[in-house]
């Protein structure tokens, strides 16, 4: 028997077209699984197939070993997180968070609001509108209300997609914060590799309906199951292990195998090899140099700003392990 949540062979159809096709993971109690995985990949159905939201073609879905098959989806004991808040307008702060604690006397419902905002960086929030919050604060407030009932198991389907860059970030860490100290078995939902690498203990990584690979966030960096999870990640060029020592790495890899090159995988180095400048764009940190590799793929580097030359000289210092 497995503690925690379980899903095995999970299929979910739209009439002819399988959205989720035999996906299996677990989620450990107190460990929390990232869904991670472009537009249209399943990850999303996946999640309201264990909430009971979508109904299983095939397959399972259990909670310590009893199958959730005929529990209704009140009675599952999961909360649930969306991209919008879907917060009560017409209630205050206090009242949504509260919404779920009407088994709980007046006095104790109070004290676990308390508790809950400033779990989640709110205190004093309580009799504020929810029309007066902001975007983040309304996704804190949602947190805040799906975490005050003790449910088993905190499902989130990409919370912070609707923010922008910095908050969503943020938010992320402070995410990551809560769940661990809160001890909460999660699912979260994201096509943000980064955010998933913050937030998740395990990131499972979904394309098509297909479960690509299980792992945790730096067994994905150093060992993609494919190329197919390698590219998602942000590994464009593969290079043989000759062509990386050409390159200045030492390192060796398995027979039939590449290795991924991403943007923190090379660096600026006056003594490295000298390659083409293609393009140059800003990220939230840094600037990422185009350059064009011996072998003629393009690659990228990680710079803290822009160059002026036509060339430059780099230096491999590592990458991804990846079938060939």
């Amino acid at each position: 028997m497995v503690a925690g949540l379980e899903v095995s062979d999970a299929v979910v159809r739209y009439g002819q077209v399988t959205a989720v096709a035999g996906v299996s993971l677990t989620v450990p109690k107190g460990q929390v699984v990232a869904l991670l995985g472009p537009s249209g990949s399943g990850k999303s159905t996946l999640l309201r197939a264990v909430a009971g939201l979508e109904p299983l073609v095939d397959g399972a879905v259990r909670w310590d070993g009893e199958d959730l098959a005929a529990v209704k989806v009140h009675r599952r004991n999961f909360g649930l997180v969306f991209q919008d808040a879907q917060l009560f307008p017409t209630m205050t702060v206090g009242r949504n968070i509260a919404y779920g604690l009407r088994k709980l006397a007046k006095d104790a419902q109070l004290r676990r609001v308390d508790e809950m905002l400033e779990l989640v960086g709110l205190p004093g929030f309580a009799d504020r509108r929810v029309t007066e919050l902001s975007g983040g604060q309304a996704q804190r407030v949602a947190l805040a209300r799906s975490l005050a009932p003790s449910p088993r198991a905190l499902l989130l389907d990409e919370p912070l997609s609707a923010l922008d860059t910095g908050l969503r970030r943020r938010l992320a860490e402070d995410l990551a914060r809560i769940l661990r100290e809160t001890h909460t078995t999660a699912i979260h939902v994201t096509h943000d590799h980064q955010e998933a690498f913050t937030v998740a203990d395990s990131v499972a990584v979904l394309h098509d309906g297909r479960l690509l690979q299980l792992d945790g966030p730096d067994a994905l960096r150093r060992e993609p199951a494919t190329k197919e999870v390698a590219v998602f990640l942000g590994f464009r060029a593969f290079v043989t292990e000759h062509q990386a020592h050409e390159l200045g790495w030492s390192g060796s890899l398995p027979v039939g195998s590449v290795l991924g090159i991403g943007p923190s995988s090379l660096v600026l180095d006056e003594t490295g090899v000298e390659v083409p400048v293609v393009d140059q764009g800003y990220t939230v940190e840094d600037v990422e140099i185009g350059v064009r590799l011996p072998d003629g793929q393009r690659a990228v580097v990680s710079a803290p700003e822009r160059v002026d030359t036509v060339t430059v000289r780099v230096r491999l210092i590592g990458g991804a392990v990846t079938p060939a």
